[in-house]
């Protein structure tokens, strides 16, 4: 909503305020004395400001809206403020809820609420009147603020679910280089302690074979073994499995990037937790890396320590450094460029957080930042006990001045009959309705059916209380809560169905015992507050035929109660919509992403496979050959092969498959696949048992992969586990932790892919599902991680 939306909100409300006073009284021909138009007229202006302005200060907007209604009140004919004083705080209200947190919201509905209560008992005391006034004020703001808080958490879902989708596009662009980074790394760390050293030792025995002969025969050795390590390690680097150990985690990169610090004489000391990689844990990184840079540079010798805390809203970066130690020489003081600071904080703000630094107490220095946690939920600013305090304080304060007139004004006296007020049992059954919606998410049935409980009540509250006022106006707020129920059970039964979204996001419903039920809640609830409606209709007496009584009743009921069923079931499926576009979306950039990383490790591994691989062999060949020299020469040819490799690698290039193979991916990329998810924010483990073998037969291998995905892609927050057995001739694939995955569209994939390899699928509850492909008779690759891949190519 924009600002000229906020502004023609509480302009409407002021004209309708004026059409019913003194708009009515003018159409009557009574005109109202110029002091009563004055002071409605000062206590518009003020009310329309506050209101206009109520997203900047809502607190502020409602005390003055509030306090300009209670004044104008008094001094003005009975309805002047009615418009304002009911809708103007309830929107004012509704603000609160929605910009502020949920204390806050809380505490101004009841210090306002108690307000209005104890202002009206200072100046009118207690009488025998009804009370329902105070009831429908109460059910009013706490309708609003319900509302406001509703519109808050949806907004708060809306907006998790819109940055998660933003993370999962930027992971989708990082994780390929990120594949092409790690295949980097590794590469070069082979070439450089491996194909380096055959070539040192090599050229070193040659040199000296004259003379030390003995040398000849231990660089051959060395070649050797050398030989067979470095087709080890390329062959790790090229398909590494799941089940292996996986490259350096952001933890272990925080670990050992803080014990590099302290072999430079830094203390450091350091309580890290696991984080998942990603941008989040790229900024962690990198602001620790800095601030413990800068430690180094100006206050060496400081004692410092290093917080990183991973929750499921939130990450905590913090580094602090006291004093350096007197006599500490500053030598690096002059190196810094002057943008560190500018640094940290782009990295912060690029992970979706905030960074604060600055001086401590003790003369040392900090730097804290806030990142996004688990759920990718906003950032927030914690609030400090010190202003719940004053929150608490200031909302006392504001219950307690209406009872300051009493100690000078003389009470009204009251009178001392024993009579029940019908206010008294009006407010008891409102508070049990009350209690019974706010335990409707956590026991809906329970709640539903102290709301049924409850109906039959209100007929009796007005007998017992002698209760005179507009019969159906207690019975609405029976009815009111109960359509609240029906419309949460129609919103969750709406939720209870399937988006197939390869069928251009078809809707289908499930769970039809789920169905049933919420249809016989819906007209158990017409039945009873037909009845309690009839009966206090005719207890009150009608010219009507008795007959038309429930018949009306029951019709009208249906209808109201119809209504809020169609608009729960409406949002529902809205939500249901909106949420499997996301999940849709969010499966197609992972897929995406994963295809393109598994593209690029087969584009590096095609390289390995036709240059350093065949010269590494030769080498090894050579060399037990007892061919010192050619050992040397093609380890050169190996190093060189390499370093041209590295070259491709960092340009980007095509190999010699070229991008436009893009094969299918198979198990291998399982890790690939827990990497994307992990780094959208969702924690997934891969497990691999001692019995499946490297080699599976294509069919099998890319049939178990689609599978692990699309159990994966079915969406959920919840922690996932994939694991693999083989037992005999059969590849067992077991995800739990998957809540979806045995909705419709979900489970004819899964069966798809079964049935074409004669294998079996079992969907268990809650959320596990179990595949089993049978091994025999499928063909297996003749050469491991090549053909197979090939085969499964697009």
């Amino acid at each position: 909503m924009n600002r000229n939306d906020d502004r023609l909100l509480p302009v409407l409300l002021t004209c309708v305020q004026a059409v019913v006073w003194p708009g009515a009284e003018l159409v009557r021909g009574d005109v109202p004395p110029a002091s009563a138009l004055l002071v409605a007229a000062l206590v518009a202006g003020p009310v329309t400001a506050a209101l206009a302005l109520r997203r900047a200060r809502p607190v502020v907007a409602l005390m003055l809206v509030a306090a300009a209604c209670a004044l104008g009140a008094g001094p003005l004919p009975v309805g002047a403020m009615a418009v304002l004083g009911t809708a103007g705080v309830a929107l004012a209200l509704f603000t609160v809820a929605t910009e502020r947190d949920t204390f806050t919201a809380v505490l101004c509905v009841v210090a306002l609420a108690a307000w209005q209560l104890l202002q009206n008992l200072s100046l009118h005391g207690l009488s025998d009147r009804d009370g329902l006034d105070l009831v429908l004020t109460a059910l009013l703001y706490a309708t609003a603020c319900g509302t406001g808080l509703l519109a808050r958490r949806t907004r708060r879902a809306r907006g998790t679910a819109e940055r998660m989708l933003r993370r999962a596009e930027t992971e989708r662009h990082r994780l390929p280089a990120a594949e092409r980074r790690r295949m980097e790394r590794e590469l070069h760390d082979v070439s450089a302690h491996h194909l380096t050293a055959v070539v040192v030792t090599a050229g070193a025995a040659l040199g000296l074979r004259d003379r030390r002969p003995e040398l000849a025969a231990g660089a051959l050795e060395f070649a050797a073994e050398t030989g067979r390590e470095v087709t080890r390690a390329l062959g790790a680097v090229r398909a590494p499995a799941p089940s292996r150990e996986e490259p350096a985690s952001p933890e272990e990169r925080l670990r050992a990037l803080v014990a590099g610090f302290r072999r430079l004489d830094q203390r450091v000391e350091c309580a890290i937790d696991p984080l998942p990689d990603g941008a989040v844990a790229d900024a962690a990184y990198g602001i620790v890396r800095e601030a413990l840079t800068n430690v180094a540079r100006h206050a060496p010798g400081a004692a410092t320590t290093v917080l990183c805390r991973y929750g499921d809203t939130r990450a905590e970066v913090v580094v602090t450094s006291t004093a350096p130690p007197d006599g500490a020489a500053a030598h690096g003081a002059g190196l810094g460029s002057g943008r560190g600071q500018g640094f940290l904080r782009s990295r912060a703000r690029e992970a979706g957080g905030t960074l604060t630094s600055g001086p401590t107490a003790e003369g040392g220095w900090e730097v804290r930042a806030v990142l996004p946690g688990r759920s990718a939920a906003p950032v927030e600013a914690s609030v400090p006990g010190s202003y719940r305090l004053a929150q608490v304080t200031a909302a006392v304060g504001l219950c307690v001045q209406p009872l300051l007139p009493v100690l000078v004004v003389r009470s009204q006296t009251t009178s001392s009959g024993s009579q029940v007020s019908a206010g008294v049992l009006f407010a008891l059954l409102a508070a049990a309705q009350a209690v019974a919606l706010l335990w409707l998410r956590r026991a809906p049935r329970a709640a539903q059916g102290v709301l049924l409980g409850v109906a039959p009540l209100w007929p009796v509250a007005m007998a017992v209380g002698q209760y005179a006022g507009p019969v159906l106006l207690p019975l609405a707020l029976g009815v009111l809560a109960t359509c609240v129920a029906l419309a949460a059970d129609a919103d969750a039964a709406g939720a209870d169905v399937d988006v197939d979204a390869d069928r251009d996001g078809a809707v289908s419903g499930r769970g039809p015992h789920t169905r049933r039920r919420s249809w016989v809640l819906a007209s158990a609830a017409v039945a009873v507050h037909a009845v309690a409606m009839s009966v206090a209709v005719l207890d009150r007496g009608t010219e009507l035929p008795d007959w038309t009584v429930p018949v009306g009743a029951t019709a009208g009921v249906a209808l109201v109660m119809g209504a809020a069923r169609w608009a729960g079931a409406v949002r529902g499926r809205r939500e249901l919509v909106a949420r499997g576009a996301r999940e849709e979306r969010l499966a197609a950039w992972t897929e995406e992403a994963v295809r393109d990383a598994w593209a690029e490790r087969r584009r590096i591994a095609a390289g390995l496979e036709t240059t350093v691989l065949a010269r590494a062999a030769d080498m090894v060949a050579e060399a037990e050959a007892g061919r010192l020299d050619t050992a040397a020469t093609r380890a050169r040819e190996a190093l060189a092969a390499m370093r041209a490799l590295l070259d491709t690698v960092r340009a980007g290039e095509p190999g010699p498959d070229g991008p436009e193979l893009r094969p299918q991916p198979t198990l291998q990329a399982l890790d690939l696949l827990a990497r994307q998810c992990r780094a959208t924010g969702r924690e997934v483990e891969i497990r691999l048992t001692d019995r499946v073998p490297e080699r599976l037969p294509t069919a099998v291998d890319l049939a178990a992969y689609h599978a692990a995905e699309t159990v994966l892609a079915a969406g959920g927050e919840e922690p996932a586990v994939v694991e693999l057995d083989v037992e005999g001739d059969t590849l067992t694939l077991t995800a739990t932790g998957v809540p979806r995955a045995g909705c419709p569209a979900v489970r004819q994939r899964l069966a798809a892919r079964v049935a074409a390899l004669g294998g079996d699928l079992t969907v268990e509850e809650p959320g596990a599902v179990r595949l089993r492909l049978p091994l025999a008779g499928a063909r297996v690759p003749e050469q491991a991680g090549r053909s197979g891949h090939e085969e499964g190519a697009r």
